[in-house]
């Protein structure tokens, strides 16, 4: 161990009780995520398991940050959600938060928009810059991905942060939110990268729907 390990570690123990905002996630947000609006998007990811499974240390960043396997589907048995909602859906968005941080607010880990309603799988190789020119050429400074929809900015600036929590606090949960809109996003009045405020309220009155697979890692000492 290097000796800032034994910082880290020291200041993680210290902060071992700081967690748990889950109230700060943006499905808890009640000014967003309105009354009545269900979650009845059940999200899974097959490659690691069922929600609350522990997450390799490939899709850490103390591995390759791999982004997990995302799949969903329209859990019509849900109050609500019967109401032909899946015909309504017109495109999807992807927010990562760790509500276990010892922060005051939340992080974001991963942000991705504008991802049409057909797609209802998200893949490692979908989260990968598209430089292709006519992709590129299309609005100056915008990300596009591969799977076919836009980058929003994340904590590190990066295209995906995968889970980091620091050596010694326990484990953390990363929440995979899931929110189906019933509009598209008008993507001309954000930033070419948009950032999580600016969907905050480019999203506000189009939500309909969500779900959410929640990962679990910690960095133990060894």
């Amino acid at each position: 161990m290097f000796p800032f390990n034994y910082l880290e570690y020291f200041l993680g123990r210290l902060l071992s009780s700081n967690r748990g905002r889950d109230s700060k996630l943006w499905i808890n947000d009640r000014s967003l995520f309105e009354e009545g609006i269900p979650q009845n998007i059940t999200v899974t990811c097959p490659e690691i398991g069922p929600s609350n499974s522990v997450m390799p240390v490939e899709y850490s960043a103390y591995g390759t940050s791999r982004f997990p396997t995302l799949t969903w589907n329209i859990d019509t048995s849900s109050t609500g959600a019967s109401n032909g909602i899946e015909n309504r859906i017109k495109e999807y968005v992807i927010l990562v938060e760790d509500p276990d941080a010892p922060l005051p607010l939340v992080p974001n880990h991963g942000l991705f928009y504008a991802i049409p309603a057909t797609k209802t799988t998200v893949t490692a190789d979908d989260v990968v810059l598209d430089t292709k020119p006519a992709v590129t050429a299309s609005v100056e400074g915008a990300k596009y991905l591969r799977g076919g929809f836009r980058l929003g900015k994340n904590l590190r600036g990066t295209i995906y942060a995968g889970p980091r929590p620091p050596l010694g606090h326990g484990p953390h949960r990363y929440f995979y939110q899931v929110i189906a809109l019933d509009q598209a996003l008008d993507v001309d009045e954000m930033k070419p990268v948009a950032t999580k405020a600016e969907l905050e309220v480019a999203i506000k009155g189009k939500i309909v729907g969500y779900g959410v697979w929640i990962g679990v890692f910690e960095r133990k000492w060894e």
